[in-house]
């Protein structure tokens, strides 16, 4: 799998007793898979580093942009993993109205100093890459983007429990991914 945005350290540093944010939907939560084998729970051994999930299965984009500044009270994260828009993309919901979520999103991190990792979610259409939505916002708000990962493992029965959720392993496969990630822009 490609990493994306790898043009010298982007990312703070997350301290050692630093804490990064994993904050989403089912993807995030593990569904289908026990606690520990959620991508949050598997990135937290890997990283050595407390990552929170903060995952709720279900939710779209204007339930998460209203849940975030309270979680992001809560938690004073140094990293925050964004990845939300599958249950609009599933939904049919306006897409346009997807992207004002999400920037909301990046924005209430971004006045909190809290860096961003958008993690981009694919388009509604068999073997179909991420919605070029992601792309659009990664670009805007200059941050490092996981693009076609999700997209990527979905493809892959191997990794999948059902048609829009891992198993042990694709959890494990996007934790493995992100956590190269955060060591290929400088956070770990």
């Amino acid at each position: 799998m490609l990493l994306v945005g790898c043009g010298g350290d982007k990312l703070p540093a997350v301290p050692e007793h630093g804490s990064i944010l994993a904050y989403g939907d089912s993807l995030t939560s593990g569904y289908g898979v026990g606690d520990s084998d959620s991508y949050p729970s598997v990135l937290a051994e890997l990283s050595r580093r407390q990552v929170i999930n903060a995952g709720i299965a279900g939710e779209t984009t204007a339930e998460g942009l209203a849940r975030l500044p309270a979680v992001l009270d809560a938690h004073s994260p140094d990293l925050l993993l964004l990845l939300e828009g599958g249950n609009d993309i599933l939904r049919g919901l306006d897409l346009n109205t997807t992207k004002q979520h999400l920037a909301g999103m990046i924005e209430l991190a971004q006045q909190r100093q809290v860096a961003v990792i958008l993690i981009g979610v694919p388009e509604k259409k068999l073997f179909s890459n991420t919605a070029p939505l992601y792309q659009s916002l990664a670009d805007q708000y200059q941050l490092v983007f996981a693009d076609n990962v999700i997209a990527e493992l979905l493809r892959d029965s191997r990794y999948k429990s059902d048609s829009i959720h891992f198993n042990e392993a694709g959890y494990r496969k996007l934790a493995e991914y992100i956590h190269e990630l955060l060591i290929s822009e400088g956070a770990l």
